[in-house]
């Protein structure tokens, strides 16, 4: 019965291990192409970057144009008349040009994401780094380019362009900023260190909401064998939990 349980557990693991082998091959061809292409002049590496980006944004485009196709074809089309008229026939191309078919959402998003990644690759060799400034210069450029290709332009391409640009760079600038603030929130602070210990014994009584009455009171690890019910008094915490707090640390000091 044993060697029959045995038996079945290595065929579950079989595939397991298998698909762990190809994801670390395929994390190695990664870091290799990475690697290779850090290492080509700066023009082949932002041209082959902007060129892989914008078709898997074609796919994506295309995919989503195919999705919302049955929604597009009930789109308004210009009346002849206004055929002659640029400022007419304007508002009906910029619905096309943001709600159209396959083709049309195939390129809009290979402009978009294409010239974003080639200007953030060009950004990032040239400054060392990726930050605001390069993410809000990439959006500006994405978003200009994709007025400009998309025929949204109307009577004053060059206008709607920078207009487009600059409302890509301010959205792409808060998104950054959002992302950083979300990201500081989940990273320890420098002095997180000093209560390893105090965090591990509050999460496990269930009183995580005190940590912070023991950075208020700089009750650090070093001081949990000398904490008293006053000293836990002092930084306001209730009656049960300082019980539940001074019978863990009698416990954990009774321990060999």
């Amino acid at each position: 019965m044993e060697k029959g349980n045995e038996k079945v557990m290595s065929l579950v693991q079989l595939p397991q291990k298998a698909i762990k082998d190809v994801q670390f091959k395929l994390k190695e061809l990664e870091n290799g192409y990475k690697s290779w292409l850090a290492k080509q002049p700066l023009p082949v590496e932002a041209a082959i970057v902007t060129a892989t980006t914008a078709i898997n944004g074609a796919a994506i485009g295309a995919f989503l144009g195919v999705m919302t196709q049955d929604l597009t074809s009930s789109l308004p089309t210009p009346p002849p008349q206004s055929s002659l008229n640029p400022d007419a026939v304007a508002p009906f191309q910029q619905v096309q040009a943001v709600a159209g078919g396959p083709l049309v959402q195939a390129r809009n998003f290979a402009v978009i994401t294409g010239v974003n990644a080639g200007i953030s690759c060009v950004m990032k060799r040239l400054r060392g780094k990726e930050d605001l400034q390069s993410s809000v210069v990439a959006a500006f450029g994405s978003g200009a380019a994709f007025s400009l290709v998309s025929g949204m332009g109307g009577a004053n391409p060059a206008v709607n362009a920078f207009t487009s640009g600059l409302l890509f760079a301010i959205f792409q600038g808060c998104s950054f900023k959002i992302g950083e603030m979300w990201q500081s929130t989940q990273r320890p602070t420098a002095d997180d260190v000093y209560y390893a210990r105090t965090r591990g014994m509050l999460d496990k009584l269930g009183l995580q909401n005190y940590t912070k009455n023991f950075k208020r009171g700089l009750l650090t690890d070093s001081t949990l064998p000398l904490l008293t019910d006053s000293a836990l008094r002092d930084v306001r915490i209730p009656p049960g939990p300082r019980l539940l707090i001074l019978d863990h640390i009698q416990r954990s000091v009774n321990c060999p």
